[in-house]
């Protein structure tokens, strides 16, 4: 069966980062997410048989969401200035998966969410995305499937249509209508002002979607409905600024993103001076000179 694995990139290098001691190469510069991005993916590659592979990152530029919402994500910005250490990684991983000739997937005015989405639309296999971000279980079908940490970096789980709702408390395809009234302090849009999970969760179960939502208030409690009235602009700006784009423009080629053979794996390994990934690999300890491990230094 073929299995498609799509890395969600700055999510994978954030939980990385954080997950891992401050290591830094000869030059002062931070390499932990790289090392802890690498054996996520390892254990990914043992535990799932995938077929075929894709990394995606954020484009550094603003988005069609910092267009329509002046607001969107910046919160983020303060954090991307604080933290130059885990994001001067994604260069460094972009020249591994080069190596490896795995295709890295990046679309200006888009972000990383989009172009797993298109990707995964594209896609004929079954797709396994990588990620710590919940906004992606919006993705999730019968063909799509998240893998996401629970905590730190070893301890994963499958999430299916049937965790979603476990998660959650509404269904995959509610997602964007339960983002629509809660909102998303970290991407920093509003939802209803007054409106938290378990009601959104009542609204939904009851009514199904945001739309359906506001075409019944007359039957919602009068106290939930004037929150509801006066928040419909800010709901309707969350949901379109949650609803995650399949027409990012990137093309799935089923060729190009083949599982690269250990061989090729271990060479790259092998000049990053990664020791303990290449003993998993190959089971056998890995004796390295200074001349070999040199990728980074």
């Amino acid at each position: 069966m073929k299995r498609l694995l799509v890395i969600d990139g700055n999510a994978v290098l954030h939980r990385a980062y954080y997950a891992l001691p401050d290591w830094r190469n000869r030059s002062g510069e931070a390499t932990a997410g790289v090392y802890g991005f690498l054996s996520m993916l390892l254990k990914a590659m043992e535990e799932l048989k995938p077929t075929h592979l894709a990394v995606v990152f954020d484009s550094p530029e603003p988005t069609f969401r910092h267009t329509m919402y002046v607001g969107y994500q910046t919160n983020r910005e303060k954090e991307r200035q604080v933290s130059e250490d885990i994001w001067g990684q994604v260069e460094k991983l972009k020249i591994v998966f080069e190596k490896m000739k795995v295709p890295v997937f990046v679309a200006p005015g888009f972000e990383a969410d989009d172009v797993i989405g298109t990707i995964s639309k594209q896609a004929e296999e079954e797709v396994v995305i990588i990620t710590g971000d919940r906004d992606l279980m919006q993705l999730v079908n019968n063909k799509v499937k998240l893998y996401m940490p629970l905590r730190g970096m070893t301890d994963m789980v499958i999430v299916d249509e049937e965790k979603v709702l476990e998660r959650m408390g509404v269904h995959s395809n509610q997602i964007i209508d339960y983002k629509g009234l809660v909102g998303d302090s970290s991407d920093n849009y509003p939802g209803v002002t007054g409106i938290g999970p378990r009601t959104a969760g009542h609204l939904l179960a009851e009514y199904g979607t945001l739309e359906k939502v506001y075409e019944n208030l007359k039957n919602v409690p009068e106290k939930l409905r004037n929150k509801l009235a006066e928040g419909y602009e800010a709901a309707i700006l969350s949901q379109k600024l949650a609803t995650i784009r399949l027409d990012a423009p990137v093309t799935w080629e089923e060729k190009r993103c083949v599982i690269p053979d250990q061989e090729t794996i271990v060479k790259v390994l092998v000049e990053l001076g990664y020791k303990s990934l290449i003993k998993r690999i190959t089971g056998e300890e890995a004796k390295l000179d200074d001349k070999q491990a040199k990728l980074f230094e």
